[in-house]
């Protein structure tokens, strides 16, 4: 199992940036794709963006234009770039990695993006 840990979140006003980042504990080989979920008090669990270890990247609408995910193999971490950050991004952030023949998803810890206006 690969562990993965979250780090970044924190408290910002409306129109701020943040950046997580998800390093997993060891060098991935396998084809996988890495990502990030959040989860808002009282809602359910939505996708917010992933990226392929082939650079692929796919983003949920709400983020589109202002969220930024990028990978560095070599160090098998994921980043996401949050700008123009709104009170409705505020949730707990979860980031996954999926591998390819590996039948469980790993997670991180969580980390919480709060977003005052």
């Amino acid at each position: 199992q690969v562990q993965l840990v979250e780090s970044g979140g924190g408290l910002v006003q409306a129109g701020g940036s943040l950046r997580l980042s998800c390093a997993a504990s060891r060098s991935i080989f396998s084809i996988n794709v890495m990502g990030w979920y959040r989860q808002a008090p009282g809602k359910q669990r939505e996708l917010v963006a992933r990226i392929t270890s082939g650079g692929s990247t796919d983003y949920a609408d709400s983020v589109k234009g202002r969220f930024t995910i990028s990978r560095d193999n070599a160090k098998s971490t994921a980043y996401l770039q949050m700008n123009s950050l709104k009170p409705e991004d505020t949730a707990v952030y979860y980031c996954y990695l999926d591998r390819a023949g590996v039948g469980d998803r790993s997670w991180g810890q969580g980390t919480q993006v709060t977003v005052s206006s």
